[in-house]
């Protein structure tokens, strides 16, 4: 039996926005903020929750995830490629692998500070998309291929598992893990959810999905049966991250694309579920 939560004060707005297609969350653990992004309005959001500042700053092309480093500033996830972003804004490509109808998608950085990053159809109309692990001198290797509408990935708290969810086809994936080299074996599926979009584990090794079309945030064992459902006041959640001081604050991203704002009011912005878990330190990319 699960336990379902209604939205009613659990559920909180973060930073307001209407963002199109919000997405990727990630706790900035040097920053005591939140990176996001709107994909289809090529932004990155920073929410900084102790002064309730939503800063905003837009890119010429396509970005489907921002991430920090550990020496400061950030890496994305570019339509064209991988790009790193120093403190003093100079960009530089560390991997550039432009493909002609394909997009960036999300991505993260696992335990051992190595990104991995999801390229997809432009459409959704294929099998070819990939997750590469890209590591900090810009080499990559594709690791999971055939994914076509990426939504998310994380792995266990030991490292040794990594879960990736598909848009499409509703299915969350389990891998095994080699933490010393990153690369993952074993595909095997682990649950079907329609809608399945980002994710996140806990320090408990639950892992918690955003659910697109459905108003609600699921919480899965790692033997995926069904442990929590929250309904949430937006009928689009996107992605999911644990952020804070203590690492117990569930965040958000939502979509506001094909939502009347008359209905949803709460459509395209961050959310946030103050202690409502024990999430995982956050981790930064090594390059």
């Amino acid at each position: 039996m699960h336990k379902v939560l209604g939205s009613g004060a659990q559920v909180q707005v973060a930073a307001p926005a209407t963002a199109a297609l919000g997405d990727a969350p990630t706790w900035d653990n040097l920053a005591d903020s939140i990176l996001w992004v709107d994909v289809l309005r090529n932004t990155v959001h920073r929410y900084e929750p102790y002064s309730g500042e939503n800063h905003a700053f837009q890119l010429n092309r396509e970005v489907g995830a921002a991430k920090p480093r550990g020496v400061g500033g950030l890496v994305m996830n570019l339509r064209d490629g991988i790009a790193l972003f120093d403190r003093d804004g100079a960009r530089r490509w560390l991997v550039y692998w432009e493909r002609e109808g394909l997009r960036c998608a999300s991505s993260a950085v696992d335990r051992f500070g190595r990104l991995w990053a999801a390229t997809t159809r432009s459409h959704r109309g294929g099998p070819d998309g990939w997750l590469a692990m890209v590591l900090p001198d810009g080499s990559t290797s594709t690791q999971v291929a055939q994914v076509p509408a990426f939504g998310g990935v994380d792995w266990s708290p030991d490292g040794t598992m990594m879960y990736v969810s598909d848009e499409m086809s509703g299915r969350v994936d389990r891998f095994t893990v080699d933490p010393d080299t990153g690369v993952v074996t074993g595909r095997k599926p682990l649950l079907l959810c329609t809608g399945a979009r980002g994710l996140c584990v806990d320090a408990e090794g639950f892992l918690w999905l955003a659910v697109d079309g459905s108003a609600a945030i699921r919480r899965y064992s790692h033997f995926g049966t069904l442990d929590r459902e929250i309904t949430l006041p937006v009928s689009r959640p996107t992605g999911v991250c644990f952020g804070g001081g203590g690492f117990t604050d569930l965040y958000v991203t939502t979509a506001a694309q094909g939502v009347n704002p008359a209905d949803e009011p709460m459509a395209g912005s961050l959310l946030v579920l103050p202690g409502i878990g024990n999430g995982l330190p956050s981790t930064v990319f090594n390059g």
